[in-house]
């Protein structure tokens, strides 16, 4: 019976392997064979990889109906539906390039081009590129873009800004759909709470932008350019959540209302509750957080295809740090620390193309932004409204593209401090001119101009030129030289100047910051033999400032000093990109900044605070197609920067030692419409306390009661207080949030 039972089984085994069939082809990418391309079925994991000649053979596919999918980093995917019989089957792929470098940009210009033919370098950031380390927010997700760091500016309350090239954050200019709504009091909250599903790019442009955008664009500038709601996946939802007990969700819809008008909903949540103090100093590591964000966005179909949309967000957050023990019974009195932020603030964005003959177009933002918070037992209340809108002509003229502008912004802003006795209130008109002019197939040249009046500080004039040069397909060589401004306001920029126990010192009215910059950038494009594709972006920069204003914290430890340099800064440095397309689902990118940021005054040069001599960054990703797993290493590297001690007798590094963050995830991709992830987050569990006795100084006294002074007004060492220090939670370069793990589901209907 069992000889019976043995020979069936293989006559079955036999039968099955009769009606088995093979599926073999080619893949070519402009009638050339290309190797290591991934072909597969989709819904059973069975694939094979192209050879040297770019062919392959897939064995033993039962009958029925298949999608066959070939794939291949750097090309656009391919599916094709096929019916597997009696017989093999012979199919053939052409693959076409993704050509990322033809992305189309829109910040260097105020114009939809080709990054290629921008005259502007401006890198671009797609939602793939942030998936690789989930985030809760954007600015966390910057983390990994070369020459852009996420400054944290305080242990307690966490909050932060965004630094490019060494600058500190008020020299960056952020936009949302290239509106310059989030400025000033807002700059620490504007980069939370957008749903990264309705984000469609990143786009980055390093060095000053003032000739478009005006005051702020000094150092450089981020903007988010949310998707079209056509463009949108019909319901998204993508929720993560990590050991620390963070919870990140993110839900969205579109629909279509009636014939003329598509509307996208995104709504965003994250809450941190969990008080963790890994380094024993009775503060929280990390901020608390519950955070609400929805954002909506309409496009309406108008005659000609002429643009108007328009969209809106409201946030809401509340935030709090300090001592573990503190509770919003404790909120601004001076018997248990904490600092405890409020934040109200909602934003209209509009873009309206006029309807005439000529291509001009009406751009409009609003916000709104109320702060409710106490530092310990110090309250700052703060309101600020930004109103801003602009008439655009875009003109093209034989060779010569043309762009006119008028603008207006209204600025207003309040607080309760003493540094605001009234209201701030100013109107600041511009107009500004652009010409981009094609000399030949080769080379253009752009030429720019603004002019602002500020009734504080009078006529501010901003001019630019921007030389390209296309040798060859795959080479270009650009070359900018522009100046910068930036009007600046106190007290919605530096937090560090409410925190601790720090006296503010403003030593004179101060005056706009002027800067002037020169870049060089070469991109080249290399293709090998193998179907390898390598793309190396190398910059190189200087940019002298005049009028700088730069935080002094080492004239007196216990203040910090604000006014004008006598004398100028400068940031200067190099910069390299090189991303790799290796086949077989193998890509990696590899970037590294070096830089000197110093300042010069009374002879003496000194290097700025807070500002690493070089940084880096990577991510390398391995798909492996048959069974749907993305496995992602992403990391970056800073080298020391100079830190804000208390004094000579401080204890802390004076310098930040070499430090990295890294993580890696796991990503599956083989469940229709879903995606599943997770991973470890700061796999070497680096926080900023390593090698430091300390980083919160006198955090057993934060009201400063045991603090002794003597008659000038420095604190005297004590046996108390041995090191002559005051409560200080500035001494801040990095996150101070331990190895983590983190488990993510994400869904996508399109």
């Amino acid at each position: 019976m069992k000889t019976i039972k043995l020979l069936l089984s293989l006559l079955l085994i036999g039968n099955s392997y009769m009606y088995a069939q093979k599926i073999t082809g080619k893949v070519t990418s402009n009638d050339e064979a290309l190797p290591y391309v991934n072909v597969y079925l989709k819904s059973i994991s069975k694939g094979s990889t192209t050879d040297e000649s770019g062919a392959f053979v897939i064995n033993h596919v039962k009958p029925g109906s298949y999608t066959i999918i070939a794939s291949y980093t750097g090309y656009k995917k391919v599916e094709k539906r096929i019916a597997v019989g009696t017989e093999n089957i012979v199919i053939n792929f052409n693959l076409e390039e993704t050509e990322s470098l033809n992305e189309v940009i829109v910040t260097g210009t105020l114009k939809a081009v080709s990054r290629l033919e921008s005259p502007v370098p401006v890198e671009v950031y797609s939602p793939a590129f942030f998936k690789k380390n989930p985030t809760p927010n954007v600015f966390e997700a910057l983390q990994n873009v070369n020459g852009v760091r996420p400054q944290l500016n305080c242990n307690v309350c966490n909050t932060g800004d965004i630094h490019i090239n060494g600058l500190e954050g008020p020299y960056t200019l952020v936009l949302i759909d290239g509106m310059p709504i989030v400025s000033g009091l807002s700059t620490v909250y504007g980069l939370s709470g957008i749903p990264n599903s309705l984000i469609e790019q990143v786009e980055v442009v390093k060095g000053p932008a003032s000739s478009l955008y005006g005051s702020e664009a000094v150092g450089g500038l981020i903007n988010i350019i949310t998707k079209l709601p056509e463009h949108a996946p019909l319901v998204f939802a993508d929720n993560f959540m990590s050991d620390w007990e963070e919870t990140n969700l993110d839900l969205g819809f579109k629909a279509k209302v009636g014939s003329k008008a598509h509307m996208l909903t995104g709504i965003n949540y994250y809450n941190y509750s969990n008080p963790i103090d890994d380094n024993n100093d009775n503060f929280t590591d990390v901020t608390l957080q519950d955070r609400i964000s929805v954002f909506q966005k309409w496009d309406f179909k108008r005659k000609d295809n002429r643009l108007f949309s328009l969209a809106g967000r409201y946030f809401y957050e509340d935030r709090w740090g300090g001592e573990l023990q503190w509770n919003k019974s404790f909120r601004g009195g001076n018997e248990v620390y904490g600092e405890s932020i409020y934040t109200s603030r909602y934003e209209i964005i509009g873009n309206y193309q006029l309807p005439i003959d000529e291509k001009i177009n009406f751009q409009f933002s609003y916000s709104d932004h109320d702060q409710n918070s106490v530092y310990g037992d110090t309250p700052y209340l703060a309101q600020q409204r930004i109103g801003f809108g602009q008439l655009i002509w875009d003109k093209p003229v034989k060779n010569h593209d043309l762009l006119f502008g008028l603008a207006a912004r209204y600025n207003f802003y309040n607080d309760n401090t003493t540094a605001t006795v009234t209201a701030d209130e100013v109107t600041i008109p511009s107009i500004f001119v652009q010409d981009e002019i094609t000399l030949s197939e080769k080379q253009r040249l752009l030429l720019g101009a603004r002019y602002d009046y500020d009734d504080r500080h009078g006529s501010i004039f901003t001019p630019r030129i921007a030389y390209r040069f296309k040798p060859t397909q795959d080479d270009i060589l650009r070359l900018n030289a522009g100046t910068g401004f930036r009007v600046v306001n106190l007290f919605t920029e530096e937090h560090a100047a409410l925190t601790g126990a720090r006296d503010v010192i403003i030593e004179e009215a101060l005056e706009p910051e002027q800067s002037y910059n020169l870049t060089l950038n070469y991109l080249k494009k290399i293709y090998s033999k193998s179907g390898k594709i390598f793309t190396l972006d190398a910059s190189a920069w200087y940019t002298f400032f005049t009028n700088a204003i730069i935080p002094d914290y080492d004239t007196n430890p216990n203040q910090i000093i604000y006014d004008n340099l006598d004398g100028n800064s400068t940031s200067k440095g190099l910069s390299l990109n090189v991303d790799a397309i290796f086949g077989s689902g193998i890509q990696a990118s590899v970037g590294a900044t070096l830089q000197e940021v110093s300042q010069k005054e009374n002879g003496i040069k000194s290097r700025q605070i807070l500002t690493e001599r070089f940084t880096g960054v990577w991510s390398f990703s391995y798909k492996n197609y048959p069974t749907n797993l993305t496995i992602d290493y992403t990391g970056n590297l800073y080298g020391p920067m100079r830190l804000p001690t208390l004094g000579d007798l401080d204890p802390r590094s004076e310098y930040s030692p070499t430090w990295s963050i890294q993580n890696v995830q796991l990503t599956f991709t083989g469940i229709t419409n879903f995606e599943l992830y997770g991973g470890v987050k700061n796999l070497l569990n680096w926080t900023p306390n390593k090698g430091n006795p300390f980083i919160i100084a006198r955090s057993h006294d934060p009201f400063d009661e045991n603090v002794q002074f003597d008659n000038s007004g420095n604190v005297i060492p004590t046996q108390e207080n041995p090191y002559a220090l005051t409560f200080d939670p500035s001494y801040v370069y990095a996150p101070n949030q331990g190895r983590r793990l983190f488990f993510g589901l994400r869904y996508n209907l399109k």
